[in-house]
């Protein structure tokens, strides 16, 4: 085949590969012409020549890409002064492996290559006779020989359907034919010739080449987004979302912190238990005394009811801790009086206690003696009032 033929073969591929895109849509394949040269082994007596080629590809995953190729190249002998105008033509066809490195969506991807197939040489122009007296004899050899390529390159993605690849790889074949179309002649005896085959099998080429990648279809559209599903927003009555026991329709104060006793608009309330009308007997209880139902003024049952509401509200209330107080009228002198009011103070404790409050939630149990009246200790029903306890919540 001539060089212009060559040429001709290399357009064709690049003017062919955009009409047959545009009929059908063909995925992850692609074509890929090249044009370089074709460095022979030393051994084969053929000087450089253009190498050209045209491979098809497929690929397999975003590393990996399978080609299946054609080159050729006409090389001329070295010896051209005992063969001129004569030409040594190379056609190869195989399958090869490209293993690409780095991200699919990058510029720049080196790869390593492999690959076998099969590769035919023969004299272009024809056999050779011999040149006598002591030329070289030819034969009209030609044939198919096992091949295979090694090699890498780097391909440079110029867009999503172009990209530029260069490549040098190395091409092994069997080839008994390059050499072993030519034997040396050489006389012996009286004319007699006896022949000495100077050829070798298997050789091992350069290929040096530079081509296009052109790629079919469109790379796959990513799938429609789903519109996004708004769920139903739940009902506020069934939400609480700062865990206060006020749901979230009716709180007015949606961030109390956890543990706040809040009201029924969820906002904080100071809780107050008030003992007012549980008052005691003069001089009640007396040291040793632990009933208390006896140290109280009479209605006692009323007394005993505001300290049973009280500790319902206790229980109701599991988080605040509360402080007992006493307290005396002015009769008595301050020292009794003070001890007097201790003794108040703790009776009250012990009921609590014995009905269900926990004692780590009573804080303190103190006696103010007659300080803090209430009412009036010039008159016996401000001195009554006066004989009292008073709980004091700690709201947490």
């Amino acid at each position: 085949m001539k060089r212009n033929a060559l040429s001709a073969l290399i357009a064709l591929s690049l003017l062919g590969g955009g009409a047959v895109a545009q009929a059908q849509d063909l995925g992850n394949w692609y074509i890929a012409p090249r044009i370089g040269a074709a460095i022979p082994d030393s051994n084969r007596d053929t000087d450089t020549s253009v190498w050209a080629g045209f491979g098809a590809g497929v690929w397999v995953n975003p590393n990996l890409a399978v080609d299946f190729e054609y080159g050729i190249n006409n090389a001329s002998f070295k010896n051209s002064s005992w063969r001129p105008g004569h030409e040594w033509e190379s056609v190869t066809f195989g399958v090869s492996a490209r293993w690409f490195f780095g991200d699919e969506g990058s510029q720049w991807r080196p790869y390593v290559m492999a690959g076998v197939g099969a590769q035919r040489h023969t004299a272009y122009s024809g056999s050779l006779s011999a040149y006598p007296p002591y030329g070289r004899v030819t034969t009209n050899a030609n044939g198919w020989d096992p091949m295979a390529t090694i090699g890498g390159g780097v391909q440079y993605n110029m867009s999503e359907r172009l990209a530029l690849r260069g490549e040098l790889a190395a091409r092994y074949d069997r080839d008994d034919n390059t050499r072993g179309a030519t034997s040396d002649a050489l006389p012996i005896g009286f004319g007699g010739v006896a022949f000495h085959p100077t050829h070798k099998k298997g050789y091992i080429d350069a290929i040096l080449s530079v081509g296009l990648v052109y790629s079919f279809g469109e790379h796959a559209a990513p799938p429609p987004a789903q519109p996004a599903v708004t769920p139903p927003a739940p009902d506020c009555h069934s939400l609480d979302d700062d865990h206060d026991g006020v749901n979230n329709c009716d709180d007015r104060c949606a961030d109390t912190p956890a543990g706040t006793i809040v009201g029924p608009d969820g906002c904080l309330q100071k809780v107050v238990i008030d003992l007012r009308g549980v008052n005691f007997k003069f001089d009640r209880p007396k040291k040793g005394e632990s009933n208390i139902e006896p140290t109280l003024a009479v209605p006692t049952a009323d007394s005993i009811a505001i300290l049973d509401q009280a500790i319902d509200a206790l229980n109701r209330y599991p988080q605040i801790k509360v402080e007992l107080d006493g307290y005396t009228d002015s009769i008595g002198t301050e020292e009794y009086n003070q001890g007097l009011s201790e003794r108040r103070a703790q009776i009250v404790s012990e009921y609590l206690t014995s009905h269900g409050v926990s004692a780590d939630r009573i804080t303190a149990v103190k006696g103010f003696g007659e300080s803090n009246p209430i009412d009036s200790n010039s008159t016996k029903e401000g001195r009554a009032r006066n004989r009292r306890t008073e709980l004091k919540v700690e709201n947490p």
